[in-house]
């Protein structure tokens, strides 16, 4: 390594690719969406498509991909997960939802 840290995207990436056998991974930093400092890494959205979801209640989706985002959370303000198996995936053309817009003193106000 030549001493250059991993952005949080690539981080969150890597994990979730490492940890869960994926169709689909999409990884979204969504900061530039809200009120923080240009370059942050504070607000992200994350679409997971795996069968490792088949049969899982949303919370024990969500529970699996924030316990291996542990380390990543103390350091991120929001984290917007949409996981999905792939034939959830298929049936919404896959599409999911836009992130709504910030109510925390957003740019666009």
């Amino acid at each position: 390594m030549d001493g250059k840290q991993m952005s949080m995207q690539a981080t969150i990436e890597q994990k979730l690719a490492g940890e869960i056998a994926v169709d689909y991974l999409q990884v979204e930093n969504e900061s530039h969406m809200h009120n923080v400092a240009p370059g942050a890494e504070s607000h992200f959205k994350v679409t997971i498509v795996s069968n490792v979801f088949d049969e899982q209640m949303l919370i024990k989706r969500h529970r699996m991909v924030n316990g291996i985002l542990q380390q990543e959370l103390q350091q991120i303000h929001a984290l917007a997960l949409h996981t999905l198996t792939p034939q959830e995936w298929e049936a919404r053309g896959g599409l999911v939802a836009d992130s709504p817009g910030c109510r925390g003193g957003g740019k666009n106000q």
